[in-house]
């Protein structure tokens, strides 16, 4: 996201987040899949409304990609889906583009390391390699 959203975009990125986190959830309870859990952690409309980037979180993980692909395949029948939920907001749906949301994985990660590996806070003897003489 390099420049700064409209407030129109900031709108209609909330919206579409949603109303596709329904849609993604009546879609597992119908396909009655056992321990799936998916949430629409971000959505980033393009300036010209034309393609939405949605960032999805996925528990359990090893079925992640699984999933975002399943998604790409079948983009135009929930774009489709979410067409008839919206009509009267949007005129035009935008493309939608499937993206796994790793962030919580990378934040997992610091702080294992914090914990874990060699923490210049809990250990300032860590910091001498990296001081300027």
């Amino acid at each position: 996201m390099d420049k700064q959203e409209t407030p129109r975009q900031q709108k209609i990125n909330r919206v579409l987040q949603q109303e596709i986190a329904t849609l993604l959830q009546q879609a597992v309870r119908e396909g009655s899949v056992k321990n799936l859990l998916v949430s629409v952690t971000k959505v980033h409309v393009t300036s010209d409304l034309s393609i939405a980037k949605i960032y999805l979180s996925i528990f359990p993980v090893n079925d992640a990609k699984t999933y975002i692909e399943t998604l790409a395949e079948n983009s135009s029948q929930l774009r489709h889906d979410l067409a008839q939920r919206m009509k009267n907001q949007l005129r035009r749906i935008p493309e939608l583009h499937f993206y796994l949301d790793d962030s919580l994985d990378y934040i997992e990660g610091i702080d294992q390391e914090l914990n874990e590996g060699s923490n210049p806070l809990m250990n300032p003897e860590f910091l001498d390699s990296r001081q300027k003489k």
